[in-house]
């Protein structure tokens, strides 16, 4: 089945001053894309948060340096 919806570019949030973009013309190829794919994922329903919340945190809460989220 072949699909008719092909964007030539995503715009994501710009990271500092710079532009983010994904584009799909073998331009320009970075292997960095999933991190900022995840951050606009997270930002738009809140997937670390729901990812957190899949866990009871055990430790000593005097000990925690980091949370679980």
């Amino acid at each position: 089945m072949n699909t008719e919806c092909k964007p030539e570019q995503l715009e994501f949030q710009s990271l500092g001053r710079r532009e983010v973009m994904g584009r799909f013309d073998g331009g320009r190829i970075t292997s960095d894309g999933g991190g900022l794919l995840l951050r606009e994922v997270d930002r738009h329903i809140g997937l670390l948060d729901r990812l957190a919340a899949c866990f009871t945190d055990h430790r000593n809460p005097e000990s925690i340096e980091h949370s679980v989220r």
